[in-house]
C-alpha cells in the first residue's frame, strides 16, 4: 500500500527557499551576523538616563591637555635663531615612546604634555652642549581616532580633529546602508574594564530631519559609533511602521514659530576650567669646571636672549625641571592641541 505525501503549496515552497539557502531577499539571514545589537547592549541602553549633560552639537567642549603617545606626529624647532645646530624637524613618536634627536640621542616623550616634552629636550641639549637653548614642540597630527562600525558604507577608524559630532562621523563613513536600522544606533565611550559602561542612544532621523541636537554628541577620542542591522520585524513592517519615532527618541517635537530663534550665533565651544600655559625655560648655560660663572649667571637672572627680567628665576631647579606625574584621577586640565587655543610655542609668556 502506497501512501501519498502531502504536497506543499507552491507559494510556501518559494517562501522556504531563502531560509534553506541561508539568505533572504529581505536582507536577513538564518546565520548570525556581526552587525546585531546584543541583549546586553540593549539592557545598558535601557538604563541610560535621558537628557544627559554631555557635550553635543551647539554645546561642544574643548578637550583637556594632550599627553603624547606613540604615533603622534611632532614638529620640533629651536626658538633661538642664533643656535649653531638644527634638530630633526618632523618626528613621529616611536612605539617605545621616544623620538630621535640625531647627535643628541633619544628622549622619552610619551605620557608627557608638549610643555614637559620641551623641558626634557632642553635639558638633554643643555647637558650635551652646555648651552641654554629654547625649543618649541608642536603637535602636527595626534593619534586620536574614532570608530564607525556596522551598517555604514565605509566602516573604519577615522582621525579625530576635535570638532566632529555623530553626524560628521556617519557622513565621513559614507552614510548608512539600505540595511541599517533606523533606531538601533548608539555611541559607546570606552571605560575601564571593571567600571560602568557609557552607551548613548543616537536618534539619527531626529538629527537629520528635525535638526535635533540632543543625540548629536560631540565625539571624544576612542568613541565607537555602532549602526545595527535591521531586524526581521523592521524589514517586514518597514513600509507600515518605518515612519514612526523610535522609542528612545523624543516624541514631542514642536515647530518654532519664528525660525530666527535658532541659536546659530552662539559660541559652538565651551571651555572647561583650565590652567594657563606656563612655558618652561631651558636650563642656564654652565661651562664645565666654572662654578663662579654659573653662580653669576644664576644671580644676575640672565638667560641669554630669553631673559625676561630679574624678577624671574634664571634656571629651573632639578626637582622643578622634572615633569610632573599624572594624578591618579586623571590628567590636570591644561590646554592642549584640541583645546581651542592657537600654539605660539615658547612665545606665550
Amino acid at each position: 500500500m502506497t501512501t501519498t505525501q502531502p504536497k506543499i503549496p507552491f507559494v510556501f515552497q518559494i517562501a522556504l527557499l531563502p531560509l534553506l539557502a541561508g539568505c533572504s531577499a529581505l536582507g536577513f539571514s538564518t546565520y548570525p551576523v556581526a552587525h546585531v545589537m546584543t541583549d546586553d547592549t540593549k539592557a545598558v541602553l535601557a538604563q541610560t538616563p535621558t537628557n544627559l549633560d554631555v557635550p553635543r552639537e551647539l554645546a561642544k567642549e574643548v578637550q583637556v591637555a594632550h599627553y603624547l603617545q606613540p604615533g603622534d606626529e611632532l614638529l620640533i624647532e629651536t626658538v633661538d635663531s642664533d643656535a649653531d645646530f638644527r634638530l630633526p624637524a618632523d618626528q613621529r613618536v616611536l612605539a617605545d615612546g621616544t623620538i630621535d634627536l640625531a647627535r643628541f640621542g633619544r628622549v622619552v616623550v610619551a605620557s608627557k604634555t608638549l610643555e614637559q616634552a620641551e623641558a626634557a629636550i632642553q635639558r638633554l641639549i643643555s647637558d650635551t652642549t652646555h648651552e641654554s637653548t629654547r625649543v618649541n614642540v608642536r603637535l602636527i597630527q595626534p593619534i586620536h581616532r574614532y570608530y564607525v562600525i556596522g551598517e555604514v558604507n565605509s566602516p573604519g577608524a577615522y582621525a579625530l580633529t576635535g570638532h566632529e559630532t555623530v553626524l560628521d562621523a556617519i557622513m565621513e563613513a559614507g552614510g548608512l546602508t539600505a540595511r541599517a536600522s533606523a533606531c538601533d544606533l548608539l555611541l559607546a565611550r570606552p571605560t575601564e574594564p571593571t567600571s560602568c559602561r557609557v552607551t548613548l542612544p543616537v536618534c539619527y532621523r531626529s538629527i537629520t530631519q528635525l535638526g535635533d541636537t540632543t543625540t548629536n554628541y560631540h565625539l571624544k577620542p576612542g568613541d565607537r559609533i555602532f549602526v545595527s542591522r535591521q531586524s526581521l520585524c523592521e524589514e517586514l513592517t518597514g513600509s507600515l511602521l518605518g515612519g514612526k519615532t523610535c522609542d528612545r527618541c523624543c516624541k514631542r517635537q514642536v515647530a518654532c514659530c519664528d525660525p530666527r530663534v535658532a541659536p546659530t550665533d552662539l559660541p559652538n565651544f565651551t571651555a572647561p576650567m583650565v590652567e594657563s600655559i606656563v612655558p618652561i625655560d631651558p636650563p642656564a648655560a654652565v661651562t664645565p669646571g666654572s662654578e663662579t660663572r654659573g653662580s653669576e649667571t644664576r644671580g644676575s637672572g640672565a638667560r641669554g636672549s630669553g631673559a625676561r627680567g630679574s624678577e624671574a628665576p634664571a634656571s629651573l631647579p632639578q626637582e622643578a625641571a622634572e615633569p610632573p606625574q599624572r594624578p591618579a584621577d586623571g590628567p590636570t586640565p591644561i590646554p592642549g592641541r584640541l583645546d581651542g587655543e592657537l600654539d605660539f610655542g615658547m612665545q606665550l609668556r
